[in-house]
């Protein structure tokens, strides 16, 4: 989305709102994060509109797709992110990546809805559902050890693998993110055992 300038005290309600997924959008989504195989009524989805502040200060649009569940709780989460200025680089729907997850993160992009089963599974994941959000995610990777190789995702977010240095965007249990998320109900996967997953909270009401 542009950088944009605004009057942040007269426009904040204004700018962070929620509407119902529009046949417009829809048509844009089809084949991409609503894939063909989609059992997520689209009904059961919402669109945020947001806006957040990079690291340079600058006030951007965002946009989220996400299950109707989660939506005014995300739609909180991000009013008090962006009136503490914290840090997101980009917001945007994945559909603008082909719903490619890895061009999505390896561009720092923060998002929700992708519609996908669990592997080897036919148990809808928590992205697939809409339930679960990733936050500057080039900075806070995936992490996962499979028959002693490690796998990072995404894969440019190597140098960042090591979470006891420090550098911009970083979500650890000092961050804001961990604390807003975590405190209304969400999962933060840098605390599972195995595979970390720093960019990740997951709604577990």
């Amino acid at each position: 989305m542009e950088k944009i300038s605004i009057d942040e005290a007269f426009t904040l309600d204004r700018e962070f709102y929620v509407s119902e997924i529009s046949e417009q959008l829809l048509e844009k989504m089809k084949g991409k994060s609503y894939k063909a195989s989609c059992t997520v009524p689209v009904s059961q989805l919402r669109l945020l509109h947001v806006l957040h502040k990079n690291l340079e200060g600058h006030i951007l649009e965002g946009q989220i797709v996400c299950n109707k569940i989660i939506a005014d709780t995300l739609l909180e989460i991000f009013k008090e992110l962006f009136q503490a200025s914290y840090p997101i680089e980009k917001i945007r729907l994945v559909d603008e990546y082909d719903a490619d997850d890895e061009r999505s993160m390896a561009d720092n992009n923060s998002s929700c809805f992708n519609f996908r089963f669990i592997s080897y599974t036919t148990t809808v994941s928590s992205h697939g559902a809409g339930l679960a959000i990733d936050i500057n995610p080039k900075y806070n990777p995936y992490i996962k050890t499979v028959k002693g190789r490690l796998n990072i995702e995404p894969a440019n977010g190597k140098p960042y693998t090591d979470r006891s240095k420090n550098f911009p965007y970083k979500i650890d249990h000092d961050d804001l993110a961990y604390k807003l998320f975590t405190s209304r109900g969400f999962e933060w996967g840098g605390d599972w055992s195995g595979v970390k997953d720093y960019q990740h909270f997951e709604w577990t009401k």
